[in-house]
């Protein structure tokens, strides 16, 4: 179907924010607009996303904690612009949204957020000790109990199915990447399901995090572009890891392992897509285009925008 990427973006971000951690309040989905209000403004987020659009090879600070080296190809949408434009899909965005990337191509159909949470130092000493089925348990069980709060607001159950990739970290550059598949319990057999590729990059007054939106037919091939953009954060000096200071720095409330369970299964289910206002949606940025893929090419980057 011609919205199956878009229409998977939505419901990839019931895990775009699975980190965050429960001081944050939990985001309640953002009331229905009238359908003839969208329909009348649907094409402004995209438009405006698109002007705002600042393409790669480019230096661009995220808050005042690191930098992101964003690589030729890529394109990086700033958080007022890239909040309205996921909200326009249906998604309630925290205070910790940075913005999203995108990709200047028409054969890629993925997207990624970008996030700091200022959790404070987080320890990372039991990855040495976590089991990964233990964790597995936990984002499933985390998301069963969230689809009672997804049915009472017109949205459809899901269930974690899988690692894609279990968790790995590594200690010398304090990186972090797990991936699970996530799928409507009443999508058919054979459905692409999504896929989100979840990667962190801790300092020293919290972490940021890059959420790669895709599907699992893609995610094999797509992989070392998100470790790619992980690879493409760094502190800023006096904000790194090393730089933590026992003495005077916040300690965070939970370890490494919480980024991936108990924290993590919290707040899984909590972006939704209100699917029949998305369709009408879908149609109006549609228009006239063939694949998906270029549909959104086109949209960020085949219109002409004033600078």
């Amino acid at each position: 179907m011609e919205s199956t990427f878009l229409s998977r973006l939505a419901l990839a971000a019931a895990f775009c924010v699975g980190a965050v951690p429960a001081s944050h309040a939990q985001q309640e989905a953002a009331p229905e607009a009238p359908a003839a209000a969208a329909q009348a403004n649907a094409d402004g987020p995209w438009e405006k996303a698109a002007q705002a659009m600042q393409p790669g090879p480019r230096k661009v600070a995220l808050s005042n904690q690191a930098m992101l080296n964003l690589p030729e190809g890529y394109g990086f949408v700033p958080p007022a612009q890239g909040k309205a434009l996921m909200e326009a899909m249906g998604n309630s965005i925290g205070d910790t949204f940075l913005g999203l990337i995108v990709p200047i191509g028409e054969e890629s159909e993925w997207m990624a957020t970008i996030d700091f949470e200022d959790a404070g130092y987080i320890k990372d000493d039991d990855a040495q000790h976590w089991k990964a089925d233990e964790l597995l348990d936990e984002l499933k069980q985390g998301t069963e109990a969230g689809n009672e709060r997804r049915t009472r607001l017109g949205f459809s159950p899901l269930e974690v199915t899988h690692w894609i990739e279990p968790p790995a970290y590594e200690s010398a550059t304090q990186r972090l990447v797990w991936s699970v598949e996530l799928r409507e319990k009443s999508a058919p057999a054979g459905t692409d399901n999504t896929v989100n590729y979840n990667t962190y990059v801790l300092g020293r007054e919290g972490y940021v995090s890059l959420d790669f939106i895709t599907s699992e037919s893609r995610i094999e091939a797509e992989k070392p572009i998100a470790k790619q953009l992980l690879g493409s954060i760094a502190f800023n000096e006096g904000r790194r890891y090393a730089d933590f200071n026992a003495s005077t720095d916040k300690v965070a409330e939970y370890g490494l392992a919480a980024l991936i369970g108990g924290v993590a299964a919290k707040k899984l289910g909590l972006f939704a897509l209100a699917g029949a206002l998305f369709a009408k949606f879908f149609k109006l940025i549609a228009v006239g285009v063939v694949a998906v893929g270029a549909a959104v090419r086109k949209f960020f980057f085949g219109r002409k925008t004033s600078p």
